[in-house]
C-alpha cells in the first residue's frame, strides 16, 4: 500500500493527509486527541485496495499546522469537508473516527449528511465533560520532558499502555531529540471544545453508524449505554465481548 501525503490550504491552517489514491469507495480516517494519521495506517491496510483510504492529520496534529488560528469544532468539520472536496467531490464517504476524531465525524455527518454514507466510531461520546479535565490533560502533555533522547526513553516515561506506545511511536525526530507532534496548549483548547455536549448533533446523524467500545474503555457503561440509546438504529460492538467470545 502506497500512501501519498497531500495538503489542503485552509484559513489559518494547512491540513495534511495521507491518501492511497484510486477510484475505489473512499474511507476517511480521523485520529484522536494528540494522535496523527500515522497511527491509523494499520487499519487502512486492512481495507486497501477494496477502498481508497484517506488519513487526515487534523488541525493542531501531525503534519498539519500545529498552532492553528481556530481550535473550535466547526473548524475541524470544515477541514474534513475541504479534504472531501478534493478526494471525493462527487461521492459520499465512510468516516472512521477515534475519540476526538469520532466527535469530528459525528459533527461532519450531522452538518453534511449528503457527504457521509456511513460512520464507524471508536470510543465515541457527546456527553461533554468537566472543563477541569481539559486543563489537566494540557498540564499532563506540558509535563513531558521533551525532547526525549530516544523513543525508548519516551516509552519509559509515558508507560506501556497502547495509548502511550502510540504517542512514543509518533514522536517527531529532530536535531535535539524526539518531540511530540502537537502543542499542549492547543490540545487543552481542543478538548475544551469537545467537552461541550452535542446531543442534538448526534441525534441528527442519518448515516448508518457502528459504535465500537474498547475492552478498557475510557467511558463508563452508563455513558456508553446513553450514547447508543440516544440514536435509534445505532449498531454497537464491544471489544471486551468479542474477546471473550
Amino acid at each position: 500500500m502506497e500512501l501519498v501525503r497531500s495538503v489542503v490550504e485552509r484559513p489559518g491552517a494547512r491540513i495534511s493527509y495521507l491518501d492511497t489514491g484510486g477510484a475505489a469507495p473512499v474511507v476517511v480516517f480521523l485520529h484522536g486527541l494528540a494522535g496523527s494519521a500515522q497511527e491509523l495506517v494499520p487499519s487502512a491496510r486492512e481495507l486497501w485496495p477494496e477502498h481508497r483510504c484517506v488519513l487526515v492529520d487534523q488541525r493542531g496534529h501531525g503534519h498539519s499546522t500545529r498552532v492553528p488560528d481556530d481550535t473550535g469544532r466547526q473548524a475541524f468539520v470544515d477541514d474534513v469537508v475541504a479534504v472531501l472536496d478534493v478526494v471525493a467531490p462527487a461521492q459520499s464517504v465512510v468516516l472512521v473516527g477515534q475519540s476526538m476524531g469520532a466527535h469530528t465525524a459525528v459533527l461532519t455527518a450531522a452538518g453534511h449528511p449528503h457527504r457521509v454514507s456511513g460512520l464507524v466510531l471508536l470510543e465515541a461520546d457527546v456527553h461533554g465533560g468537566d472543563p477541569g479535565e481539559a486543563a489537566a490533560v494540557g498540564e499532563f502533555f506540558g509535563s513531558w520532558p521533551a525532547p526525549f533522547a530516544s523513543r525508548a526513553e519516551a516509552t519509559a516515561f509515558l508507560g506501556a499502555t497502547a495509548l502511550a506506545r502510540a504517542w512514543a511511536a509518533d514522536l517527531e525526530p529532530t536535531a535535539e531529540g524526539y518531540r511530540p507532534r502537537f502543542d499542549p496548549a492547543v490540545m487543552e483548547a481542543v478538548l475544551q471544545a469537545v467537552h461541550v455536549p452535542r446531543w442534538a448533533d448526534w441525534a441528527a446523524v442519518r448515516a448508518p453508524t457502528t459504535v465500537v467500545f474498547a475492552a478498557e474503555s475510557m467511558f463508563t457503561s452508563a455513558r456508553q449505554d446513553a450514547f447508543v440509546a440516544a440514536r435509534a438504529g445505532t449498531r454497537r460492538v464491544d471489544l471486551s465481548s468479542c474477546k471473550r467470545a
